[in-house]
């Protein structure tokens, strides 16, 4: 068995791996096409942007041309207009597909944020010349900390300079960062409208950089933390306080709880672990308050200062997050919970259903042709098992997390976990139901199972339970009652009562009538024993030296059946030994020469004597014969 699961796992490990394997191989295929019609798609874009500059070029020295022809040139004039023109329409063209193409991309490319003192600027997507788009951002980065730091920064220093390629923003002669069309088409405007939107937002942030560090405003964040701290203790003060007043009005004076929590009868905690209990649901939950308190306080520290903003907003978001996750998980989750609710509803009237009809068939007001009563509550249990198992089924589907792989896993793992490990249990309850509507017997019976004699005191899914006459408690599989033979000695002793019977050899001097009335009179004198039907007696055998004589009486008290038969034994030596019939059995020769006879003193007459020893010689023998013979 070892083997076959060793196996068993190196095959699903192979089959594993080969799947991963083939997964791996297809994804490295998909990557790499993706990442090639990617590469494509920015080529086609930067060639766009390459044929529009040289477009701008011929149309910027066409333009110059033509500002320079007299007005004697017309023919040269129109010429060159027309190129313009269809420069110009080229140009549109470009434009159209090249913003097309960007659209396309945008789903695929993330934008690098330019971002300064936790604000993000605006978003760089194209690099510029060998700089990538993070090269440009980390750049842009640190030339406005360097200016933001610079002293005597002012905002009026901040211009825009024009060029054919992008607009550059400067600080007095610093150039601080450039926006080409490229950039423009990426952000959905036009160049200069964008440039003139990042000058403001640059101009605001820098401004705000050099406030948020300026000394009045450091003073000032000191002090708001130094009072943040100590409202924080103040707080952990008040909640400690507050819990030892919580803790003495639970708790009585004279240091023990009030009452104790019972259910029903069973008393679940007594007065000291009541009282030990309290006290530990309470530290816990002062602690947890504090260690909330604290955390809490944590975000509005580091709120304070500028360059800790971000730790701020992560510390808030480690409880925000995941508040806000279980939120929306369970409003999603609200139409399948009343779904659940609807379908435990129902199948909790039905199965209230079968418990009712279960009732009536107990009690006799419901009956059906071939069903006995003692069914009704072993067949109520399968069906309810079925039942509840049907309403698994069907809410499975609605429970949370029940599509993941995870789950599903469980659910396997246990299932072979289950079959493997209850066989032989499952052996036993399918023999327990077989048992059940077998009717072979019912709490109370005295049967004999195998070797095993007694009374049933219980009937479960698994065992049977026997009281043997010692008071002896054995239990007994299932499987093994089934593949035994099973002898019933109550089932029939309520209507037509049980036959007890005994056996006793009497010689053949005794007539068999007297045997036949004293060991009826016998039974007759033993209690619990019915007088109808009669008692009777069989002649089983005629042997050697005696005959064998079956006494059968009935009775119905099958559970007393050893004191029937100590009384009744005890009844046929009294009767036999008051008639002065001798039980010599079985193999019992009576000597009465100079013998006494083997009934008990108390059943002879007073002058009763053993007869004496006969001791007669050979002349007083022939003598006594001759006396015969003249006689």
């Amino acid at each position: 068995m070892i083997r076959f699961f060793a196996s068993l796992a190196l095959i699903v490990c192979i089959s594993t791996f080969n799947c991963i394997a083939k997964q791996d191989t297809t994804g490295k295929k998909t990557d790499s096409t993706a990442i090639k019609r990617f590469d494509n798609d920015l080529d086609k874009v930067n060639q766009l942007s390459a044929e529009r500059l040289s477009d701008s070029l011929k149309r910027s020295e066409l333009e110059r041309r033509v500002s320079t022809l007299g007005a004697a040139d017309k023919s040269e004039r129109a010429t060159l207009m027309a190129e313009l023109s269809s420069l110009k329409k080229r140009d549109s063209a470009h434009l159209s597909r090249q913003q097309h193409q960007i659209d396309s991309l945008r789903a695929i490319i993330k934008g690098v944020p330019v971002v300064f003192h936790s604000d993000t600027l605006y978003y760089l997507y194209a690099k510029l010349g060998s700089f990538s788009a993070s090269d440009r951002a980390r750049a842009v980065v640190e030339r406005l900390e360097r200016i933001g730091d610079a002293p005597g920064y002012s905002g009026d220093s901040l211009r825009l300079s024009l060029s054919e390629q992008s607009t550059d923003l400067l600080y007095g002669n610093s150039l601080l960062l450039s926006i080409t069309d490229q950039d423009a088409l990426w952000a959905r405007k036009d160049r200069a409208g964008y440039t003139e939107y990042i000058r403001k937002k640059v101009s605001a942030a820098l401004l705000q950089y050099r406030n948020d560090n300026g000394w009045r405003v450091i003073l000032e964040e000191i002090l708001l933390t130094l009072l943040v701290i100590a409202v924080v203790i103040t707080l952990i003060y008040l909640i400690n306080k507050l819990f030892k007043k919580i803790s003495k009005r639970i708790i009585s004076a004279n240091g023990e709880p009030r009452v104790g929590i019972k259910i029903r009868n069973y008393e679940l905690l007594d007065a000291a672990h009541q009282q030990n209990a309290i006290t530990f649901i309470l530290k816990i939950i002062r602690y947890a308050v504090i260690l909330l308190v604290i955390y809490l306080a944590f975000p509005v520290l580091f709120g304070i200062f500028p360059f800790t903003r971000d730790l701020s907003v992560n510390l808030l978001s480690y409880i925000l997050s995941p508040l806000k996750k279980i939120g929306i998980a369970v409003w999603n989750y609200i139409p399948d919970l009343m779904t659940i609710l609807v379908l435990l509803v129902v199948f909790r009237y039905v199965i209230k259903l079968v418990r009712f009809v279960k009732t009536e068939i107990e009690r006799g007001k419901l009956t059906i042709p071939g069903f006995y009563k003692d069914w009704a509550n072993p067949t109520y249990q399968i069906i309810r098992v079925l039942i509840l198992a049907f309403m698994l089924i069907v809410i499975f589907p609605y429970l949370p997390g029940s599509d993941s792989g995870v789950f599903k896993g469980v659910s396997v793992f246990m299932g072979v976990l289950f079959t493997f490990g209850s066989a032989g249990a499952l052996g036993n309850v399918v023999a327990g139901l077989v048992l059940t509507y077998m009717r072979a017997f019912k709490i109370g019976d005295r049967v004999k199972i195998g070797e095993v004699t007694g009374d049933i005191t219980e009937k479960t899914l698994l065992v049977t339970r026997v009281r043997t006459i010692q008071n002896e408690i054995v239990s007994i599989p299932n499987s093994t009652v089934m593949n035994n033979h099973t002898v019933n000695f109550s089932i029939e002793a309520a209507d037509k009562g049980l036959i007890v019977n005994t056996t006793v050899t009497i010689g053949y001097d005794v007539p068999w009538r007297q045997v036949h009335q004293l060991l009826i009179d016998a039974a007759l004198a033993t209690s619990l024993i019915e007088a109808e039907p009669k008692p009777y007696v069989l002649q089983t055998s005629l042997d050697d030296y005696y005959v064998s004589y079956r006494l059968n009486a009935y009775t119905k008290s099958p559970n007393k059946q050893a004191v029937i038969y100590s009384g009744l034994h005890a009844n046929i030596q009294d009767h036999f030994n008051e008639a002065g019939v001798e039980i010599m059995s079985p193999h019992y020769k009576a000597l009465r020469d100079g013998n006494a006879t083997t009934i008990p003193l108390d059943y002879l007459p007073g002058d009763y004597q053993a007869p004496p020893f006969r001791t007669e010689n050979k002349a007083q023998k022939d003598h006594k014969g001759n006396a015969d013979q003249n006689t």
